[in-house]
């Protein structure tokens, strides 16, 4: 919005909490503030009636935050800047143009409410129009996003090629990111302000101080009760404090901050100091522990009284004046609501509606060429044709960056003539750096977090990051990031947001020496979250294909790399073209059999195949399927094998008590009972953790004699 208006020096008359003498813009815009400052809280006065006559399920208001978030909407610009706010910030949106009816509709869980279309609680924003992208719960899990998204619009400048590709892109654009004084204990707002610091990235942090992180005080969670005095050495951080119940002393402030931002001088961080005069949320009752003193001083700072006192002691707006914008707010709310208790809400079989991508199938024919794969060239390992699948998809798309720990070649680039280069821990990402530059491919901090947050802002703004986690061991501190922000970000936003990640993670054992914490393999963790694909090939040519179909389908995707077979003679293959895909939830048939089945994947496969021959001495025929998908998996391969053999053995390397093949066992027992002449049977690791010590590991982990084992047994059942 305009504030390039008229300025009128006034003084305040005193009071017994003052705001402060400054310059204010001219009578428009001070009403107009006004107004969307009262609006926000008739707001929430109207859901917290609603709840209370329970035809409402959840509040959460913003009261005591208007006057510092009305600010912030004056001076940033919707559908230009990116906003990634937090729960408290209704009176931003609505500054931003968010509409009454669309913050009550997300109240009452309607189906055309913008905000999650009836999938989220009141209060988590997000307006695909105005740029705000969608907010979840978990505090400070936006912090990284925002940085994410900002990081793109720096990205965007370096790679000339994206302009053709991406839009919406301005060069002096904002990002936004709100905050309140509790979440700044989480780690992921250090981690933020560390990546924001360290690129200049375009960041504006709003710290919403309202002395409590629901009934923790400030003193409890910060130490020495005042965050902004830890964060005052960041590099580039333009720091500034305000009184956050004061209109006018945070629109200097906001606007000072905004335009350090758009100078591109670095990110800001405004520490604004609000009050809360309503319980956390009506789920919690503040009276417990907060002293009616100090309640009835939070009182006397109320930046709606205040300021509408303010503009009728300076002449702005006369009380009648003043009465009828309450009026007319009033009026309004009251017909927003009963629009919006008439609305409908979501149906029942859209439940499973944009879990996955509606447009894009990875499991379709689109994306399998198998069957007429052309080979080249010497063969080589998973590594190398992995590393070929990056190289040949990173020239045919610009929109993609890769980055983690150890990722690049070198990050002193004036060192890259004169050494060889890192490219991963494990080589996978060799020599990319040095083809298509730093700008694409680069390092992370040490914070996976860091890696998966940044990746979903970016992916938010239409690139195409594919990233590593250096071992699956540690993707642990990401957990937040994948669960409940990359596969949740489409389901939860409708379709409005989406964030097409690619995770490579290197994972398993039977590498000597890799011990308890380089050597796990939990994939179930991950396979039943849904929105999230979960792909794991067991060979260097299915690696290759599986990852290009990851890189061009639309959803987020775990890809399991097995760190033993990374350089294994056995799986190796020549090279296929540009071209070859393989389609999720397609699994292959390695071996050919007439006895009973094998269902497996990664290390497994070969040391069921080792079995396999070697129990064909004795006569037994064995039949094995490689999954290669896990998230998607082939039930229909499943079944035809089952029917074929009607005795039938799941096969993996996590533990096996509530481990992967559980469910695939279940579900056999459930739909295919009848052709079943044996109980399903499993051989798994072993219910405890990988050990150093080699003698130890073998025994922890399923070695080919216990398959053979369990083959005899089965036949012999």
């Amino acid at each position: 919005m305009n504030t390039d208006t008229k300025v009128l020096k006034l003084v305040r008359k005193s009071e017994s909490t003052p705001m402060t003498t400054t310059e204010l813009p001219d009578h428009k815009l001070l009403i107009e503030m006004y107004r969307t400052m009262y609006l926000s809280r008739r707001l929430d006065d109207k859901e917290i009636q609603l709840k209370g006559q329970n035809r409402i399920f959840f509040q959460i208001s913003g009261a005591g935050h208007e006057a510092v978030l009305v600010a912030a909407g004056v001076v940033l610009k919707p559908g230009y800047d990116w906003f990634y706010p937090y729960y408290r910030d209704r009176a931003l949106c609505l500054q931003l143009g968010m509409t009454p009816l669309e913050q009550l509709l997300s109240a009452v869980a309607a189906e055309a409410d913008p905000n999650s279309h009836g999938r989220q609680m009141p209060s988590h924003w997000g307006h695909k129009k105005l740029n705000i992208v969608s907010q979840s719960s978990p505090t400070g899990t936006q912090l990284l996003q925002a940085v994410g998204c900002a990081e793109a619009s720096y990205r965007f400048e370096l790679i000339p090629e994206l302009q053709k590709r991406i839009g919406n892109f301005n060069h002096d654009e904002v990002t936004y990111v709100s905050l309140g004084d509790g979440t700044t204990s989480e780690g992921e707002f250090w981690e933020a302000l560390n990546t924001a610091s360290n690129l200049k990235l375009p960041v504006l942090f709003l710290i919403e101080d309202n002395g409590y992180a629901i009934s923790v005080p400030v003193e409890v969670q910060t130490a020495g009760g005042d965050v902004s005095r830890l964060v005052e050495n960041f590099p580039s951080l333009f720091l500034q404090r305000c009184d956050g119940t004061d209109p006018i002393e945070s629109l200097e402030t906001m606007r000072r901050a905004v335009e350090y931002c758009r100078e591109r001088k670095g990110p800001a961080l405004v520490h604004a100091k609000v009050i809360r005069p309503y319980s956390h949320s009506l789920s919690d009752d503040e009276k417990l522990y907060r002293p009616d003193e100090e309640r009835a001083s939070d009182a006397e700072r109320d930046p709606v009284k205040r300021f509408g006192a303010l503009l009728i002691d300076e002449g702005v707006i006369d009380q009648n004046g003043l009465q009828q914008i309450k009026d007319e707010v009033d009026a309004l709310v009251n017909e927003a609501a009963d629009i919006a208790l008439a609305s409908p809400q979501p149906a029942r079989e859209t439940a499973l509606n944009y879990i996955y991508s509606p447009d894009v199938d990875p499991a379709s024919k689109d994306f399998d060429t198998e069957d007429n794969v052309q080979l080249s060239g010497n063969p080589g390992t998973m590594v190398d044709l992995i590393n070929r699948c990056l190289d040949t998809e990173m020239a045919r798309d610009p929109r993609i960056v890769v980055f983690g720990e150890d990722v690049a070649d070198c990050s002193r680039e004036q060192y890259l003539e004169t050494v060889k280069g890192k490219g991963g821990v494990f080589k996978v990402t060799a020599n990319l750096q040095r083809k298509y530059g730093s700008a694409r491919v680069f390092n992370s901090p040490l914070a996976e977090a860091n890696i998966v947050g940044r990746a979903i802002g970016m992916a938010t703004r239409g690139f195409k990051p594919v990233v590593e986690i250096q071992f699956f061991d540690y993707i642990w501190p990401a957990m937040h990031q994948i669960r409940n922000e990359l596969a949740l970000m489409r389901w939860r936003s409708g379709n409005d947001f989406k964030a097409p990640v690619v995770v490579r993670v290197p994972v398993g054992g039977y590498l000597k020496g890799g011990a308890v914490y380089h050597s796990q393999s939990g994939v179930s963790t991950f396979t039943q979250i849904p929105g999230l694909r979960v792909i794991y090939p067991s060979n260097a040519l299915d690696a290759n294909g599986l990852l290009r179909t990851a890189i061009r389908s639309d959803d987020p995707v775990l890809f399991l790399e097995h760190k033993h077979l990374y350089r294994q003679a056995y799986n190796k293959s020549a090279y296929p073209n540009e071209e070859f895909m393989i389609p999720f939830g397609k699994a292959k048939k390695v071996r050919e059999g007439t006895d009973l089945s094998i269902i497996t994947y990664g290390a497994l496969v070969q040391r069921s195949l080792v079995a396999a021959k070697q129990m064909e001495q004795e006569g037994i025929s064995v039949e094995i399927i490689d999954l290669r998908s896990l998230s998607p998996f082939d039930w229909d391969a499943i079944a035809e094998t089952v029917k074929k053999t009607n005795k039938v053995i799941v096969a993996h390397e996590d533990s096996l008590s509530w481990g992967y093949g559980a469910e695939i066992a279940a579900r056999i027992t459930d739909e295919l009972f009848e052709y079943l002449d044996a109980p399903v049977k499993r051989v798994c690791a072993l219910d405890t953790f990988v050990a150093y010590a080699p003698q130890l590991e073998d025994a922890i982990l399923p070695q080919a004699s216990d398959v053979a084992k369990a083959i005899a047994e089965l036949k012999a059942y």
